[in-house]
């Protein structure tokens, strides 16, 4: 088994359990940090397949995943601080 397949074979397991918090959090705070962490956990799970392919098209993609995470994360800190999301 190479680096790389242990690589993602951990990467799936963390994946699975922060999806575990994400469904069972009790709390939104519990929640929004957990959609954070399998974002970032995504970036890096699109970076090592792109190790693997080896090819750099999937930084592009590791790109606007990161970006789209940005997005939801503060969309999700102004639902929890009450403020209306930026239109």
């Amino acid at each position: 088994m190479t680096a790389v397949t242990a690589a993602l074979a951990m990467l799936v397991v963390a994946m699975a359990l922060c999806l575990l918090r994400l469904v069972r959090g009790p709390h939104l705070g519990d929640r929004v940090v957990a959609g954070d962490t399998i974002a970032t956990i995504l970036i890096i799970l699109v970076t090592v397949l792109g190790m693997r392919a080896a090819t750099r098209l999937y930084a592009d993609v590791a790109a606007v995943v990161a970006i789209l995470g940005f997005i939801g994360t503060v969309a999700a800190a102004r639902y929890v601080r009450g403020r209306p999301p930026i239109a």
